[in-house]
Formats: structure tokens, C-alpha cells, sequence
């Protein structure tokens, strides 16, 4: 017997289904009467016959991830619901496990393939399948099975992909799939537990949640007129590539990482085999917007197989890109920020730029919710200016969290509770309760001022640098404005602030004032805070690298800008301007020396100049510990910042929790050289301020106030907190404790400090 003779002839068939009738007769199944079971029943019938083959099978996912047979035409009838494989367990199993279809014209041949006797598949030789997904998850496998050994054809297998997509909307839209206890298994254990993540902004709210771009929910999916959605389509895609090139133009020329993410959307926005993918399958007979989402779906599952991972970051690229054209295809707004929202909400994003989260406004936003995200992010500083807790690297948080759905989010701890059990809401509601009764005492403490027991006077000063922190500043209470953070405008804008736009912001906040003082900070951009119109290459330590004045000196002509524009703005009034990063004498004196030219040229050209300018320093760079000396006799102030003077003193990174924890700011070596500065400072003159993260926790500003700083400037929801705790400390006495204990005692001195407030009474 010849080789030829126990081989089956391979056939490749190459006739084509209609396409467009064998979805139109899908249409007309999903959107009939009948049960869903019905539905199934009908859909592997036609499938089957426009396909050509003997048989057709439905499998769905069923939770603990496993796929059951649900409908079949040609296997044995007593198979459905009886037949089931384990995601990885035989061919359909690998289709739902790689979410990647199979075409085999021997399918037992292959290592994978499970035999079920129950379902007397036996008799077919040949198998195609393909994953029923949505959103990227898959929610079952599509099988076409055949007794002759045949390889379908490439259109075919196209349409058979496109036939699971539709499926896949009557599975979703009948609740076929738990696709909740689905993204459990695949994502977290339990729904009602805490997601780790990490704390970008304290605090603690409980808000129904909305996604920050709504999602899209496409109502057809099968179009009886191609012409059309391919011209829609089109349409469609001149219009982003359009909204794409007006954000470049916007941008400054000067090369950034901003306009590099613009440009990969623009080179997506007209990739041609993008495009044209886009309209084969809408001559398949899908809607634009289905095809759109199709390509997507064949797009993410290949690029997830890619080794490369540079191939692999593209995926988030795609989808945004495909996203913009579904927004534009269905005339829905790309943000939430415009439509009809809660009264209260928590915000999700995957990621979220400064400008889009103030869209939003402070009112309403109780929380934010970040897929992506770190402490010194610009949303992470601007979420601390307008009092959101915020907690990011919540993996998939866009998929696991439906609009409405209620989201808890303690910034404290850096956890986010979605759906919560319960006995946790109620739990979470006693907390919220126990925080409002503590905020209503600090709350009677205000209007008067910061006072401690033996008599000594704080002052109370803001970090602002929003219009709405401003508000603030008219309690009688709040002295005045210690860090003004002039980057925030930077931060949010697509090119560099003019003068005039400048000058506006910087003058409405001095009339907001009244009077009171506002210590600017000029810019502190660059390094940890790039912004799109300045190319900074790649540092190893960004935090140390080419920042704030160091920009400012190397491109004066920004400084320049910045110095007309606050000038101006104090016209005739008190300018008390502060310059950051200041590591060595020289620079300070340069950085004076460009404000000073800058004021000559405004009286030269008739414009009325402050009457008094205050100049000071950041003290946040060590070195500057031994050129005191040297610019002491030129300065009015100083204010200290402790988050970047700590991590270099100690050279542990401020955003590594690990470290901040082992190198606290109650140190006594800390507390010995903020004591050795006050004094220095005292002697010439030169006031003294404290404005870092360690003012705003109440045991690290009693040990401020012990090493004779009697200025403070902090976020506006730390004010209570501290004025409880001032009044119930007698300066004094801790003073001489504090010299005892830096002179006995060497590592960290919180414990002894604990053990002082919680002896003496004081509120912490």
C-alpha cells in the first residue's frame, strides 16, 4: 500500500462565504426572539452551513477557567453543557490560552488535542477555531469542524474572526459570561479586598466611580451599506489625524518627550495597513466602529506575543490612537470631564496629565484611581494642592472598575477597595465619620492664631500654587503664602507661559493676599518635572540632574520671562522671590544678577517696578550647608525644603518608601543641622522658614519648633492638625529636651519624641 493510498486528501478550499450574508443572518439571530440558548442554537446551524462544514461549536468561559461546550451543530447533542476543557487543556483550550486561533487539517495530529468520547468528534479530521473576545479578554472559542482534511483559507478564517466578535456582543449583552467573576480570577482573589498600590496623595474618600474616558458601548455592529462606513471611517481618521497635528503645532519647536508621544500617534494615525485593515473588515460587513474595534483586537493579541518589549509598549499606543477614533466616529467627548457627573465621584485613569485632572475641578472629585503613576509625578503634586487622595499602580483598574460602581481610596496607606463588601463599607464609613468629627474640631481652632502654650507665636503660611488653594488666604489665621509654586502653569501647558499670561496668574494671586506676604518660588521645572517644550536628555538621576535654576541660568532667557512677568505683577507692591536648587554661592549671585538687569530694563522703559524686593533661597542642596557664609549678608530668607535636602543628605531616594522610612527627617543628625542653621541665620538677620513635606505631620513639626523654626508653611488640610498640636506644646520645655537629646543620643529620635508628647499631653 502506497503512502498516497493511507494519507487523506488535503484540500484547500478556497470558495468563499458570503461574508455580508452570513453576518446579516448572524444580525438577525443575535437581535430575534428566543432564549440566548435559542440564539446559540441558530448561530452554529448557519455558521456550519455558510462555512461549509459538518460541524460548528460554541464554547464559553465558565468561572474557575473553564470552557463548556454551549451550543453545537454535528458533534452529539448530549455533549452540550457536558463537555469541558481547562484553559490549556486540548485545542480549544490553547485557542482560549494564547487568545489565538488554530487551523489544522489534522487536528488529532497535533500534541494538543484532548479526545472527548461524549461528543464523537472522531469522525472530523480538520479544525479551525478562533477566541470570542472583547476588551481583550476572551470569553470563549468558536469551532468549525470538517471529516475531510482542509485548511480554510485566509479570508475564511477573517471571517469566521469577525463572525466571534458579533458572538461576542450577544454573549456580553445576555449575560452568557460572568465577566465579573472572570476579571476576578484573572485579576485579584476577591473583589472586596484591597488593591495595593502606591500613595501618591493622603487622605480618605468613598465616591461611586467614573472612568476618565467614557467607554464606548457600539450599538451596530453589522452594516447592510460598506460604502458608507468605509467613507465614515475616513472621515473619521482625516479628523484625528487633524486633532493630532493641531496639538504638535501647539507645541514648542524644541524636541521633548511630549512631542515624540505626538508624533507615534500621528505615524499610527496614518499607517496605511492600519487603515486598510480597517476597511476589509468593514467589507466584511462590520460598522466602522466595529471594525475599528476588531482590528484592535487582532492588533493587541499579536503585539502581546511579541518578544521585543519596545513592540510590546506599543500596545498602549494603539489603543489610545484607536480610542481617539472611536471618539470621533461616535461623536462621544474623549474625557469625562464635560459630560454629567456625580455629585461626588472617585476618578479611574490608566494615566492622567495635570491639565486633564483639573478639568474636573476640586468639588466634586473625591478621589483619583491611577493604573500608572509615581510620587513625583505632576498629577501627584497637583493632587496634593487641590486635597485629593490618590493611590496609582492599581493594575487593569480601568477594566475592573465599572462606571458606578463604589470606589474607596485610602490615600493613606495607598490602597484602593473597589466594590466593597458590607461589613468594609460600613467600617470605611465609621472611619469617614471619625474624620469628619476630627476635622470639626480643628476647625473651631481656626481664625485665631497659632499660639503655644508658654506663649511663642507661629506663623502659618500655605503651599499653594493653584487659584483655587488661594481661597485660603483669607482666613484670619493663615499669614500668608510660603511657597507659591510657579511651575504648576508650566507643568499644565503645551508651550512656555508668556509674560502676560504669567503676569495675570501672579497678580491675581497677590489681590487674593491682601496684603499678606506671598513668597514666590521661581520656576522648578526640568529633571523629576519634564515639561514638552524644553528637550532634556535622559539623566540616570533626574532629581539631581538639569532642573529649576540650573535651567534657568543655562536659558536665561526663561528666567527673564518669569522675572518681567513677577515684577510687573508687583508693580509698586513687595516681591518676596526665592530661587531654587541652589547649590553653590555663584549661582545664587547669578540668578540675583538676572533679576536685578531685569529690573533696570522695566525702569528704563517707564514700567513701575515693585517698591521692596525680598530675596531668598530653597536650602535643599547639602553644599549649600558650608556657603551659608557667603550668601547670607545678601539674602531676607530662607526656607528650607526637606524633601530633596533629605534624600541627598542621605542619599536615599524621597520616593522610595523602603528608604524614607530608614532616613526620616527625625534623625539626630537632621535635627543637629537644622539647629546649627537657625542659629547661623538668627546671627544675620535672616528669616527662617520651613516648607517641606516634614512641616505637615504634627510629631516632625513639634521637633521643627524645638530646633527654633517658628515658620511653617504647609498644604492647607494640614492646618488643623498643626494648630492642635501648637497649642497644647510648650516650646520651651521641648527646646532644652531636644538640645539634651542631640547631644546623648544618635539614630532616630521618634521614639523619644512619642514618648514626650503622649507624657506632656500634646496633641498629635
Amino acid at each position: 500500500m502506497t503512502e498516497k493510498s493511507i494519507m487523506p486528501e488535503l484540500r484547500i478550499v478556497k470558495e468563499e462565504p458570503s461574508p455580508l450574508a452570513l453576518l446579516r443572518d448572524v444580525r438577525d439571530v443575535m437581535t430575534g426572539t428566543g432564549t440566548p440558548q435559542a440564539r446559540l442554537d441558530k448561530l452554529v446551524l448557519i455558521i456550519a452551513d455558510r462555512l461549509r462544514s459538518e460541524v460548528c461549536s460554541i464554547y464559553l468561559m465558565q468561572p474557575g477557567q473553564v470552557l463548556e461546550l454551549y451550543a453545537t451543530a454535528g458533534l452529539n447533542r448530549s455533549a452540550i453543557h457536558a463537555t469541558r476543557l481547562n484553559v490549556g487543556q486540548g485545542l480549544v483550550g490553547e485557542i482560549a490560552a494564547a487568545a489565538l486561533p488554530l487551523n489544522l487539517a489534522d487536528a488529532q495530529a497535533h500534541p494538543k488535542f484532548v479526545y472527548r468520547p461524549e461528543t464523537g468528534e472522531e469522525r472530523f479530521q480538520s479544525f479551525v477555531g478562533v477566541p470570542v473576545l472583547t476588551n481583550h479578554q476572551v470569553l470563549g472559542v468558536l469551532v468549525v469542524q470538517s471529516a475531510a482534511a482542509r485548511i480554510y483559507s485566509e479570508d475564511q478564517l477573517e471571517v469566521l474572526q469577525t463572525v466571534a466578535m458579533v458572538i461576542a456582543e450577544l454573549v456580553v449583552g445576555q449575560s452568557l459570561v460572568d465577566q465579573v467573576a472572570l476579571t476576578r480570577e484573572k485579576r485579584v482573589s476577591s473583589l472586596s479586598h484591597s488593591f495595593a498600590g502606591q500613595s501618591l496623595s493622603g487622605g480618605l474618600a468613598k465616591a461611586p466611580a467614573v472612568l476618565h474616558r467614557p467607554q464606548i458601548r457600539i450599538k451596530e455592529l453589522v452594516t447592510d451599506d460598506p460604502a458608507r462606513e468605509e467613507a465614515r471611517l475616513l472621515e473619521a481618521i482625516t479628523a484625528l489625524q487633524e486633532g493630532v497635528q493641531k496639538l504638535i503645532q501647539s507645541s514648542d519647536p524644541l524636541s521633548s518627550a511630549h512631542a515624540e508621544i505626538l508624533e507615534t500617534y500621528q505615524m499610527l494615525a496614518q499607517d496605511r495597513g492600519w487603515k486598510n485593515s480597517m476597511v476589509q473588515a468593514i467589507h466584511t460587513g462590520l460598522t466602522a466602529e466595529a471594525a475599528a474595534k476588531k482590528v484592535m483586537e487582532d492588533l493587541h493579541v499579536r503585539l502581546e506575543q511579541a518578544q521585543n518589549p519596545y513592540v510590546r509598549e506599543r500596545i498602549s499606543d494603539l489603543e489610545d490612537v484607536t480610542t481617539r477614533l472611536l471618539y470621533h466616529l461616535t461623536g462621544v467627548s474623549y474625557t469625562s470631564a464635560h459630560s454629567r457627573l456625580p455629585e461626588a465621584f472617585v476618578l479611574v485613569a490608566r494615566s492622567l496629565g495635570p491639565a486633564e485632572l483639573l478639568e474636573y475641578g476640586q468639588e466634586r472629585i473625591k478621589g483619583l484611581v491611577l493604573e500608572e503613576g509615581s510620587a513625583a509625578s505632576h498629577i501627584a503634586i497637583i493632587a496634593k494642592m487641590m486635597d485629593i487622595p490618590v493611590v496609582a499602580g492599581i493594575r487593569d483598574a480601568t477594566d475592573i472598575v465599572q462606571p458606578g460602581d463604589l470606589v474607596v481610596v485610602d490615600g493613606d496607606h495607598g490602597e484602593a477597595f473597589v466594590r466593597p463588601s458590607d461589613d468594609l463599607e460600613a467600617e470605611i464609613a465609621e472611619l469617614l465619620r471619625l474624620r469628619a468629627a476630627r476635622d470639626a474640631q480643628y476647625q473651631a481652632l481656626r481664625g485665631s492664631p497659632a499660639v503655644s502654650r508658654d506663649g511663642q507665636r507661629v506663623r502659618i503660611l500655605l503651599n499653594i500654587g493653584l487659584h483655587m488653594n488661594a481661597r485660603e488666604l483669607s482666613a484670619s489665621d493663615i499669614d500668608g503664602v510660603g511657597l507659591f509654586r510657579t511651575e504648576l502653569p508650566y507643568l499644565t501647558a503645551s508651550h512656555f507661559p508668556t509674560v502676560e499670561s504669567q503676569q495675570l496668574l501672579y497678580a491675581g494671586i497677590l489681590r487674593q493676599a491682601h496684603g499678606k506676604p506671598v513668597i514666590f518660588r521661581s520656576f522648578d521645572i526640568g529633571g523629576d518635572k519634564p515639561v514638552p517644550y524644553i528637550h532634556i536628555p535622559p539623566e540616570e538621576n533626574p532629581a539631581m540632574g538639569w532642573r529649576a535654576t540650573r535651567i534657568g541660568l543655562d536659558r536665561p532667557m526663561l528666567l527673564r520671562r518669569q522675572f518681567r512677568a513677577l515684577l510687573l505683577a508687583a508693580s509698586g507692591q513687595t516681591l518676596h522671590l526665592m530661587f531654587p536648587m541652589i547649590a553653590t554661592a555663584e549661582e545664587f549671585h547669578a540668578a540675583r544678577a538676572i533679576l536685578m538687569a531685569e529690573r533696570e530694563r522695566l525702569v528704563a522703559e517707564g514700567d513701575m517696578p515693585p517698591h521692596e524686593l525680598r530675596l531668598g533661597i530653597m536650602l535643599e542642596v547639602p553644599s549649600m550647608l558650608f556657603e551659608l557664609p557667603h550668601v547670607l549678608p545678601h539674602l531676607d530668607f530662607i526656607s528650607i525644603g526637606s524633601n530633596d535636602l533629605m534624600q541627598f543628605l542621605f542619599a536615599a531616594d524621597r520616593a522610595n518608601d523602603h528608604l524614607t522610612r530608614q532616613y526620616g527627617g527625625l534623625r539626630a543628625s537632621m535635627l543637629g543641622m537644622l539647629r546649627h542653621v537657625v542659629t547661623q541665620c538668627a546671627a544675620a538677620g535672616v528669616e527662617v522658614s520651613f516648607c517641606g513635606d516634614m512641616a505637615t505631620r504634627p510629631l516632625d513639626a513639634m521637633a521643627l519648633l524645638g530646633c527654633g523654626i517658628r515658620s511653617l508653611s504647609v498644604a492647607p488640610r494640614a492646618i488643623g492638625p498643626l494648630k492642635a498640636m501648637i497649642s497644647s506644646l510648650d516650646v520651651a520645655a521641648l527646646t532644652d529636651y531636644l538640645e539634651f537629646l542631640c547631644t546623648v543620643e544618635q539614630g532616630s529620635l521618634r521614639g523619644h519624641l512619642v514618648s514626650y508628647a503622649r507624657d506632656h499631653g500634646i496633641h498629635l
